[in-house]
């Protein structure tokens, strides 16, 4: 068995749909206001993919920002890891689309499926992959098209929701800087709190799963709200300690953007002052697995994030699932 390397994170990138979707505009849709919205969620606005795009097409635009970014060819990647709830087909992979549309010719690619955790389970695969020596370039992403899957008559949820995707390059770590720690948990019995029912092999698609609207998300806002507080937490903490490293340490905490108020309460417990926390949800809305690397993507890009900087990464998602990482930039 070869020698475990550390891992570090080479390059970012991310891709937005130009289309944009305001609050004032879902006024005209739903029974809703701007400010009942920004309120309950601090979303203002949300980006829809035009329909003859998928999202194959918006993960791969952010693959190829991030591959350029760290400045390799997807010639060069072994795997190609997707998180996503919204593949463009069940089968192919969309990561499997991806790397067609690339020329990755030598990757092994697959989607994986923890909705809002999908791209922190996706980023602790990589690691492990690098760490046992099966890899040494490796793309993670989290793309979503939610708006596809968003019933857009039910007013507490389809305020939510938008489009985008974010990718890393993974690769060996020089040791002075990389990813420090990584945690994963999740709890099966309180899936039914976040779900889509329809389009699986249990309520395939059919008039009557149509005409039940089963083919969209089902949320129960206020049992999601108190779990996804307690578990980032209980994730950002882990991720801490096994690093080695206490809250003040941070200089930067970038949380899956899922809601204002989630997003306060987990800096509150942490102890952490406000230009610590990384909040781009008013531009975005809930991205889901999209959302922790669309946000890494633009504080790098935007020079807050530097190098030698500590960020703590932590998501949460239907599943349910959570986890975190630590990296050193």
């Amino acid at each position: 068995m070869k020698n475990s390397v550390s891992s570090m994170i080479l390059g970012t990138g991310s891709a937005i749909p130009e289309k944009v979707l305001t609050n004032f505009d879902l006024e005209k849709i739903v029974d809703t206001t701007d400010e009942w919205i920004r309120e309950r969620s601090g979303i203002e606005r949300r980006h829809i993919l035009e329909e003859s795009k998928t999202n194959s097409d918006l993960a791969t635009l952010a693959g190829q920002r991030a591959l350029e970014d760290a400045g390799i060819t997807a010639k060069e990647l072994d795997f190609i890891i997707i998180g996503t709830v919204t593949p463009d087909s069940v089968f192919p992979s969309t990561a499997c689309r991806v790397q067609a549309k690339m020329g990755a010719v030598k990757a092994a690619a697959f989607d994986l499926c923890a909705a809002c955790s999908g791209f922190l389970f996706g980023l602790s695969l990589a690691y492990s992959l690098i760490q046992s020596g099966q890899g040494k370039k490796i793309l993670v992403i989290g793309s979503e098209i939610l708006t596809r899957i968003t019933d857009w008559e039910d007013r507490s949820t389809c305020v939510l929701f938008g489009d985008g995707a974010g990718a890393v390059v993974v690769g060996p770590s020089d040791h002075k800087r990389g990813i420090l720690s990584v945690y994963m948990k999740s709890d099966g019995r309180l899936g039914d709190l976040l779900y889509m029912p329809g389009g699986g092999v249990s309520f395939p698609a059919s008039h009557e799963t149509i005409d039940k609207r089963m083919h969209f998300i089902k949320m129960k806002g206020r049992e999601v709200f108190k779990h996804a507080v307690r578990t980032m937490t209980d994730a950002a903490v882990h991720g801490l300690t096994e690093a080695g490293y206490e809250a003040e340490d941070i200089d930067l905490l970038i949380t899956h953007q899922a809601n204002i108020r989630i997003i306060n309460a987990i800096a509150k417990r942490l102890k952490l002052p406000k230009e610590k926390v990384v909040v781009n949800i008013q531009d975005y809305g809930n991205t889901s697995a999209a959302s922790i690397p669309i946000a890494l993507d633009q504080v790098r890009r935007e020079g807050r994030l530097k190098d030698g900087d500590l960020c703590l990464l932590v998501a949460f998602g239907g599943g349910f699932t959570w986890g975190s990482s630590m990296i050193k930039f």
